[in-house]
């Protein structure tokens, strides 16, 4: 009986070499070649599993990234709208001051007036 060749990398151990070259491989050979070729498609199974696991994982985790993008979204959305209804308040409460500020003035200029013709004036000779 041959003793299996070194691991590969990925710790799996490598078909033993053949070492009746002239001949048919002994059944213990063929046995062992047998058992490896079905070890190598357990292990690759099991990495293919792996790599599923890993995928189901990323895919959670970028669902959980789209929700807190909506939900940015929805604060942008309303935040947005908040500053918009603001502006439209400042901008009326600017109006309102500067037609108080102009009434005000006309006020004045009355008032101004009133006492221009209130004065007493000299009577003109005639």
């Amino acid at each position: 009986m041959s003793v299996p060749g070194p691991p590969s990398p990925d710790g799996v151990l490598t078909r033993p070499p053949n070492s009746l070259e002239a001949g048919e491989p002994t059944p213990g050979i063929q046995n062992q070649v047998v058992l490896l070729d079905t070890l190598e498609q357990e292990i690759s199974k099991f990495k293919e599993c792996h790599s599923m696991l890993d995928i189901n994982a990323l895919f959670t985790e970028a669902k959980h990234y789209h929700a807190k993008l909506v939900n940015i979204r929805k604060e942008m959305l309303m935040l947005h709208e908040k500053t918009s209804k603001l502006k439209k308040r400042a901008l009326k409460l600017q109006q309102k001051r500067q037609k108080e500020e102009l009434e005000r003035e006309q006020q004045r200029e009355k008032e101004f007036e009133r006492e221009k013709q209130l004065t007493a004036r000299p009577a003109k000779r005639t």
